[in-house]
């Protein structure tokens, strides 16, 4: 039996839909106390208002994760709302397809100051209250995408989490005399709205490439930030978590129809 982190206060940065909703939605329904940011208003309110109908402690907060001064606000919301904050899941991230002969320089500073900048932006302005708490947590929604494989027309993505883990290394070093963990969890293909929009034939493809034959959820992920979140991983720092359904393993679709 773990541990109850009923009570802590939890930031969720992207968390109005796909993985992040599910990471707020799981620390919401354990007694958490969620704080989750979104860029836009109404699919934040939407959000929201699901996790308190089914009687989830929810706060929602519009930022730019990208911005410093709208990161101090949340943070700052938190401590005024939860009384501090205890775990931080650094989950917001975009992935526009450009291919690099046509990818403009804008494309690629977009990607990085999201996904990359504003990881480091996020842990900055939490980090004051982190150092007050008894478990403070630092999860980084990163991707096997850059870190482990590649995939045509995401090389700004991929760079952008392959840094990501740099940043958890030498943060977790960082952060270890404090009594804060900074991990990554690297999910592969995970079912969401963006991955729905994409179509039945691109999901049956991506399918394929799983030993286990389905795609993740979303829940798959929220379990794995639960456990990096929990009392009984508090001497894990510094590491990564793959959640792929053994997606990096075959070295070729044949390799998976053999097994």
């Amino acid at each position: 039996m773990f541990t109850s982190i009923a009570g802590r206060s939890v930031i969720v940065t992207g968390g109005s839909k796909g993985i992040g909703k599910g990471i707020s939605r799981a620390f919401a329904a354990r007694g958490a106390r969620v704080l989750l940011t979104a860029r836009t208003a109404e699919e934040l309110e939407m959000a929201v208002a699901e996790m308190r109908a089914t009687g989830g402690d929810a706060i929602g907060a519009v930022a730019n994760v990208s911005s410093l001064p709208d990161m101090e606000r949340v943070a700052q919301r938190a401590l005024e709302t939860h009384g501090g904050i205890d775990i931080v899941c650094v989950n917001a991230g975009i992935f526009p397809s450009a291919r690099l002969e046509e990818m403009r320089e804008e494309d690629w500073d977009e990607v990085h100051d999201t996904n990359l900048k504003g990881t480091f932006l996020t842990v900055r302005a939490c980090l004051p209250a982190l150092k007050q708490s008894a478990h403070g947590r630092v999860i980084v929604t990163s991707s096997i995408t850059g870190p482990i494989t590649g995939l045509p027309g995401w090389s700004h993505y991929a760079a952008s989490k392959a840094g990501q883990l740099g940043f958890v290394r030498s943060a977790a070093l960082e952060l270890a005399k404090y009594g804060i963990t900074c991990n990554a969890v690297l999910p592969g293909n995970i079912r969401t709205e963006g991955l729905e929009a994409l179509g039945a034939e691109y999901t049956a493809k991506m399918i394929e490439s799983v030993p286990l034959g389905r795609l993740g959820s979303v829940e798959d992920i929220a379990n794995a930030a639960l456990f990096l979140a929990s009392d009984e991983a508090a001497f894990i720092t510094g590491q990564t978590l793959v959640v792929d359904g053994g997606q990096v393993l075959p070295e070729s679709l044949s390799a998976i129809a053999s097994g």
